[in-house]
């Protein structure tokens, strides 16, 4: 894969550690909200809004807990516990997170869409990283090997 390598390495560590950490804040911040905060904001009063609303619960933590997962596998990397080439398996790669439908939390209290908000946007953010990693690691080619292609398609 090589995508990792084709950064600094000291901009990979300390890029690693802010998302790391930004994502281990929020993840806490969604335990303590969903399992405790709820009681306080009983503004869901209906029971499909209440189901609607354990669904987005669920949701916001996948979502953490993949990021996190691919995070702690590139600090694996950048310790040498894991080999360069083991990063394009699919176990360390970001997993699929479903999004949200922002209209349908509008009504969910501030607290809630604040996570949810937030947890897509970490989500969002990461996936590019990983994107822009994976573009960076497939090997241009060459104008000349551009131009012998042109060529035989040609013949």
């Amino acid at each position: 894969m090589q995508n990792a390598a084709f950064l600094d390495p000291s901009l990979h560590r300390r890029l690693v550690d802010g998302l790391y950490l930004e994502a281990m804040l929020m993840a806490d911040e969604a335990r303590s909200y969903f399992d405790g905060g709820v009681q306080k904001d009983d503004q869901i009063e209906n029971p499909l809004r209440r189901v609607a609303f354990a669904c987005e619960s669920l949701k916001v933590t996948t979502r953490l807990m993949h990021v996190i997962a691919w995070l702690l596998s590139q600090r694996a990397w950048q310790r040498g516990e894991i080999e360069e080439a083991e990063l394009d398996d699919e176990k360390y790669r970001l997993g699929r997170a479903t999004l949200t439908d922002l209209e349908q939390a509008a009504d969910f209290p501030f607290a809630a869409r604040a996570l949810i908000e937030g947890s897509q946007d970490l989500y969002d953010r990461v996936m590019r990283l990983q994107d822009r990693m994976d573009q960076r690691s497939m090997p241009s080619p060459s104008p000349a090997r551009a131009l012998l292609d042109r060529l035989n398609t040609a013949f």
